[in-house]
């Protein structure tokens, strides 16, 4: 057997001895390097290149993750980083959102495509030879039916030849895991054999950043002027209004020290609703304008600088919307909702700083597209590599006027020790202190069941 066989082989084995009836934890890690390994052996020059690698790095970042947190973001980023990682072997060069879709279309159906593929090509260096079917079945069935005939005609004719049969046991052959050893199987073959959809991939490996002038598609040189003119017009008008609106918010900063919790909540939400709207609506207009030949005609610099007096405007009803919800962060806590703002507001930023990118250095929507997903994928990453349940936990206690306890017991495991440790310093009510010892012998006993495939740095901690 071919050294491509076994290594998929012992993958498909060590795949089902890693996952199955197992929960997650260090095995995701170890799959998360066994996957390395295996697209290194099988595609060494495809993984050997910088784009590639980085996303290598990525992938086992999540998986290290995953073994010390095991929180829910750290597993879906690692998942999102495998199909990452599949589907920049498939091609490297390609954006960052078709390497998802070659990802995901090489790990689910790889061998199926490669297989009629193989079939349909007159012309193919590893075609397979035609199985005789009718040949194999004669040599293992005729021979296997003669033998299962005699057994039974020596059973019955010798009681210690009986006996000897009815000794043998096969119930070690565990059907469940032998199927789960072929998914894996499945999994290994498909994803070291990395296949590209069509005509995606080609139509992007062609499609460049830049906006190219349409020469096809003639436009008078009145209608450009005219549209040049409403643009002006319309981004002078937004620059004034959303200046009166920067000078009130600003005033009205100095007044959300005195506000109660509810007021300072609303206006809280209220700006970041009314961010998402305006923001989206801001590069809507600016993509509108700059679409295409606009970008051409003469004179466009003056349309250009009230844009990007535009943009710099929007950018800082972002760092006051930030201001204010740090207000809230620092009265009241940390939550996920309100991480969920600060990271809204963090991609509202970079959305306007692409689109700037984009206005000034005459790019085209592909160029969006691929340098946002590019960002998104970074910010996964690292997103997967805190602790958020624990630092939640740790900035409340520290830090928070106001101290919701029941919501930090409400979270996931990953704090448990924090709050142990909190209430051996502290006296708090008797049915929290109650709730806490509850929820941290519960996860002590739920550590020390884990099996060795299951086990975090939690079980190493407690040791």
């Amino acid at each position: 057997m071919e050294i491509k066989k076994i290594t998929t082989l012992i993958s498909a084995v060590l795949f089902s001895t890693l996952f199955f009836n197992q929960n997650i934890g260090l095995n995701l890690l170890l799959f998360t390097l066994l996957t390395i390994v295996v697209l290194a052996i099988r595609n060494p020059k495809k993984i050997n290149n910088k784009n590639t690698i980085f996303k290598v790095i990525g992938y086992l970042i999540t998986g290290v993750a995953v073994f010390l947190y095991k929180s829910n973001i750290s597993i879906i980023a690692n998942i999102i980083a495998f199909i990452t990682v599949v589907g920049s072997i498939s091609g490297h060069t390609s954006s960052i959102y078709v390497q998802w879709i070659n990802g995901i279309y090489t790990t689910i159906v790889s061998s199926f495509t490669l297989y009629y593929d193989t079939l349909n090509s007159e012309v193919d260096a590893i075609k397979k030879k035609k199985i005789d079917y009718l040949y194999w079945l004669k040599i293992i069935g005729i021979p296997t039916a003669i033998i299962i005939i005699f057994i039974n005609l020596y059973r019955n004719g010798n009681p210690m030849f009986d006996e000897l049969i009815q000794k043998i046991d096969f119930s070690f052959i565990n059907l469940q895991w032998l199927l789960f050893s072929g998914l894996g199987y499945y999994l290994f073959y498909n994803i070291t054999h990395p296949i590209q959809v069509e005509p995606l991939t080609t139509i992007d490996f062609k499609t460049g950043n830049i906006l190219e002038k349409n020469t096809l598609e003639y436009v008078s040189p009145k209608k450009l002027k005219s549209e040049k003119q409403l643009g002006f017009v319309l981004m002078i008008l937004l620059n004034v209004l959303i200046t009166f609106f920067l000078i009130t918010d600003v005033m009205h900063l100095s007044e959300i020290h005195n506000m109660v919790a509810s007021q300072l909540s609303k206006q809280v939400h209220n700006g970041v609703n009314a961010l998402i709207f305006s923001n989206v609506l801001a590069i809507v207009i600016i993509l509108y304008f700059f679409r295409g030949n606009l970008n051409f005609v003469e004179k466009i610099k003056d349309l250009k600088n009230v844009t990007f007096v535009w943009i710099f405007l929007n950018l800082s009803v972002v760092v006051i919307t930030t201001i204010k919800n740090i207000e809230y962060l620092a009265s009241f806590g940390l939550t996920y909702r309100r991480i969920g703002v600060l990271f809204f507001l963090i991609v509202t930023s970079i959305g306007l700083i692409t689109t700037f990118m984009k206005v000034s250095k005459i790019k085209n929507l592909w160029f969006l597209f691929r340098k946002n997903t590019q960002i998104a994928f970074v910010i996964l990453i690292l997103s997967s590599t805190i602790n958020w349940d624990k630092t939640i936990t740790y900035y409340n206690i520290n830090n928070a006027d106001q101290l919701d306890v029941e919501y930090l017991i409400n979270l996931s495991n990953n704090n448990t020790f924090l709050l142990k440790d909190y209430v051996e310093k502290n006296e708090i009510i008797n049915s929290i202190k109650i709730n806490i010892n509850v929820k941290h012998a519960e996860y002590l006993e739920d550590l020390n069941n884990n099996s060795w495939q299951e086990m975090i740095y939690d079980n190493i901690k407690i040791k």
